[in-house]
């Protein structure tokens, strides 16, 4: 087993080792720490959550408070007051006190997992590393779901995607060097032993693999099948609060023979346009449009409750594409571009450059929210469908 940890881990050793649910200060609580989005811990303190990320002090940025070697930066789930501010910036500064004693060491160890887990090239084109963890499922939205990835890394690498400046953060932290989106991944190879261990332990909601930092099926899960290990999981533990996944890829395929046998299951495909030569521009490693429709035929087929997510829109005819999705998903989610990212290239050719912009976007959207509601298809926002998120 490889010795290097996941992150969680190092952040935890940042404030002494506090595990979810004790005091860092009187009244200051630690709810949770993440890193699918970058390092976070999250702090409760009178009815608020407080995210505190933490980032490498490098030269330009910018941060709420900062000690020796780290910066430290605050969010909340809404729009901060002045108060808020003030707040936000009072937790960061209970973290640098803890951590002001700690850091050096956490930074070695860190050093050292990053020799440990040494990035391999044994997937074409890409620096893997194996990493184990101690923790898996992510509470969000106060528990009402949990997020789950056995992969940070995507190497489909959709240059638009907005989680590739968190997970920069990530392997900032970590002291790796920097590389392009889609180009390295983290395999947490004992991801389907920690679930199983998880599933027994917490309360039932339901589970989404997110696909913000991994899809769940790119092309490292044909040789470590962690994805499917871990459905094998929940259909074993007879988990029945509902499991989500979404996907780009075609291979989901491959796991028709368990996905229907988990009790409430929803299998989603992302098809942003049905031209796939704008796939191409903008998506070259993702499968193609019709390898998509043909997934999520097959799904509906298997009997699983489908959707679409349509995310950016891409360039493409709007009728056909609402035609297309009536007769596969049972619901939909349109949502526009949320900034370029690592794809302004991408969007500087003429031919696509106008999709680029929020106007295009919010235009295409509406006239596909309008057609597929003629067309009775049920849709939604938020991370959850309708019926899952009921349930």
């Amino acid at each position: 087993m490889p010795g290097a940890r996941d992150l969680e881990v190092h952040l935890r050793a940042l404030v002494g080792g506090l595990a979810p649910g004790e005091e860092l200060a009187p009244g200051l609580r630690l709810a949770e720490v993440t890193t699918e989005c970058g390092p976070r811990l999250t702090f409760e303190t009178g009815g608020t959550r407080v995210h505190v990320e933490v980032a490498r002090l490098t030269p330009g940025r910018r941060s709420a408070v900062q000690t020796r070697r780290l910066g430290l930066s605050y969010r909340f789930d809404a729009a901060a007051s002045a108060d808020g501010r003030a707040l936000g910036v009072a937790v960061c500064r209970a973290v640098a006190t803890a951590a002001a004693g700690r850091e050096e060491a956490v930074l070695a160890a860190l050093a050292r997992d990053a020799e440990m887990a040494e990035e391999t090239g044994d997937e074409p084109g890409a620096r893997v590393r194996q990493v184990t963890v101690e923790r898996l499922l992510e509470r969000a939205e106060g528990g009402r779901y949990y997020t789950v990835t056995p992969y940070v890394g995507c190497l489909i690498g959709c240059k638009f995607c907005y989680a590739q400046s968190h997970v920069a953060e990530t392997r900032a932290l970590l002291g790796l060097a920097p590389a392009p989106w889609g180009s390295y991944v983290d395999v947490r190879v004992n991801a389907p032993e920690v679930l199983a261990a998880e599933l027994k332990a917490v309360p039932p909601a339901p589970i989404k693999f997110c696909a913000v930092v991994s899809d769940p099926y790119h092309a490292i899960e044909r040789r470590h099948e962690l994805t499917r290990r871990m459905l094998l999981t929940l259909r074993d533990a007879r988990w029945a609060a509902g499991v989500l996944i979404l996907t780009r890829a075609a291979l989901i395929e491959r796991d028709l023979d368990v996905l229907p046998a988990i009790a409430n299951a929803w299998a989603g495909i992302s098809i942003p346009t049905l031209d796939d030569a704008a796939r191409r521009h903008f998506e070259p490693r993702a499968a193609s449009i019709p390898a998509r429709l043909a997934a999520l035929a097959a799904c509906k087929a298997a009997g699983l409750r489908t959707f679409a997510v349509v995310q950016p829109l891409l360039p493409g005819p709007v009728a056909p594409l609402a035609d297309a999705l009536a007769e596969r998903a049972g619901s939909v989610r349109v949502d526009v571009l949320h900034g370029v990212e690592g794809a302004t290239q991408e969007f500087a050719d003429p031919r696509w450059a106008a999709a680029g912009s929020l106007a295009w976007q919010q235009e295409q959207a509406a006239a596909l929210t309008a057609a597929l509601r003629e067309r009775g298809v049920p849709l939604w926002s938020g991370e959850l469908p309708p019926g899952l998120a009921d349930s």
